[in-house]
């Protein structure tokens, strides 16, 4: 068994064309662990995800990896290390197929067991494989999304609001998936979404943010005690 690493931030202040959209963030996260980000659109989530791939601007602070400072390292490294981002735009090849989706994820053939693992998690894709990434649903592209990032064999998997758009059951197809994904293969991972609810399901610790601060920061059961933070700095849909 590989020895577990911790992906941190540490004091980070971010943003894009000079300006700070998450200040002072700090945060720290184990492979296996499951973990939650919060609040009004604007308030600094996805800036949260982007700064931890390379794709935001890093004012202050640093990112870390291992223990090792990866603030400086373009996002084809990070990525490289084992960080992984599912990005709002889903992340699918309309010209190829389901199968060449997936196979195109990596360059590294040690890497291709994985397109299997995909398929186990994801059965519609299975059925689909030789479907066009333009003949899917949106619920189908955004799983192919998901299974694309696993293909490159992350340690951290970083989801920025995957459910989006899509119908409840496809939703709970989803996140279903990303559960097992976690418990049967130790990825730690990190998700943004509008719906509360889910979050609160499926995180074991939650970070709130309001207008780039962290507001709340604790125990998901923490912070189902405080109704007063859901209710005056979250004000989200629920469900």
């Amino acid at each position: 068994m590989r020895p577990s690493i911790e992906l941190s931030l540490l004091g980070v202040s971010s943003g894009y064309s000079g300006t700070t959209v998450l200040e002072d963030f700090d945060l720290s996260i184990k492979e296996g662990e499951r973990l939650g980000l919060i609040g009004r659109n604007g308030a600094g989530k996805t800036t949260a995800l982007a700064t931890i791939m390379g794709i935001a601007e890093l004012h202050r602070g640093r990112v870390e990896l291992d223990g090792r400072d990866i603030s400086r390292r373009p996002t084809w490294q990070r990525a490289r290390l084992g960080l992984g981002l599912v990005p709002q735009t889903r992340d699918v090849f309309p010209s190829l197929t389901v199968h060449e989706n997936l196979v195109s994820a990596t360059s590294r053939r040690e890497h291709l067991r994985n397109v299997e693992l995909a398929y186990q998690l994801f059965p519609r894709l299975r059925e689909r494989r030789r479907n066009y990434g333009d003949q899917l649903s949106g619920g189908e592209q955004q799983m192919l999304s998901v299974a694309r990032s696993l293909v490159p064999g992350p340690r951290f998997l970083l989801l920025d609001e995957p459910l989006e758009g899509l119908a409840p059951q496809v939703r709970d197809e989803l996140m279903d998936a990303i559960k097992q994904l976690t418990d049967e293969t130790g990825v730690g991972s990190i998700l943004v979404e509008q719906h509360v609810d889910v979050v609160l399901d499926f995180a074991s610790r939650v970070f709130v943010l309001e207008r780039g601060l962290v507001v709340f920061s604790g125990s998901t059961k923490e912070l189902k005690a405080r109704p007063d933070v859901l209710n005056t700095a979250i004000g989200l849909e629920k469900g």
